[in-house]
């Protein structure tokens, strides 16, 4: 797996580098903010990008925006030394796979990066659970108007699509709605025919387009 670590503090990023390539792992680049981060992603198509949030010029979150907008493919984990709810919702709605803080120990980071690269997603116990509490509170509090009720999906899928478009994954959506994953990606493959869509991206823009959002947590 090609690893590349985005953090504006020198020392760190060597010792995470160090960290890394001593258990095998392939750190192609670094950057020390936002917008060098999405250049060099542009160059480098890294599997993982292991993002800080606190930077200048251009921080984690709108960082992790910009290049999932572009390069959707390329996965993208938050390490960073904040544990506050609104980081940490806004991460995983900005399209970041996990949420790391930099106080865990090297043998839970490492644990953390390889359920990544299984294709999970990193997100410690106790921070999985704040999430998923914030994310199902939020969920029984939609309010969608008839105007702007879809009406070619029933009352699931609408569920599924409005957690979809909150940047949830599969797996979290089904915990959420307490359905299995093969379930939730079939209600996908149901929403996509029905509305005559391609891609999991012209689904977000169509949840946005028709007020499909979830309030901001506060």
């Amino acid at each position: 797996m090609k690893i590349m670590l985005v953090d504006d503090h020198a020392l760190f990023l060597q010792s995470l580098k160090v960290l890394l390539t001593t258990k095998g792992y392939e750190v192609v680049g670094t950057a020390s903010n936002g917008i060098e981060a999405l250049k060099q992603a542009r160059i480098l198509n890294p599997d993982l990008i292991l993002m800080d949030i606190e930077m200048p010029d251009c921080d984690g979150l709108a960082a992790t925006r910009l290049i999932k907008a572009e390069l959707p493919q390329i996965k993208i984990v938050m390490l960073t030394v904040s544990a506050s709810n609104e980081n940490l919702f806004e991460a995983i709605k900005s399209g970041a796979s996990g949420y790391l803080l930099k106080s865990q120990n090297a043998d839970r980071f490492l644990e953390m990066v390889s359920q990544v690269e299984r294709g999970g997603a990193a997100l410690p116990p106790e921070l999985a659970a704040r999430l998923i509490t914030e994310f199902a509170r939020q969920a029984q509090h939609v309010e969608i108007t008839v105007e702007e009720t879809p009406s070619e999906l029933n009352p699931r899928q609408l569920e599924v699509l409005t957690l979809i478009a909150q940047g949830m994954t599969y797996p979290e959506v089904g915990e959420v709605l307490h359905l299995s994953e093969v379930t939730v990606r079939y209600h996908m493959n149901q929403i996509l025919d029905r509305l005559h869509l391609d891609n999991r991206a012209q689904v977000i823009a169509y949840a946005a387009r028709h007020g499909l959002t979830l309030p901001q947590p506060h």
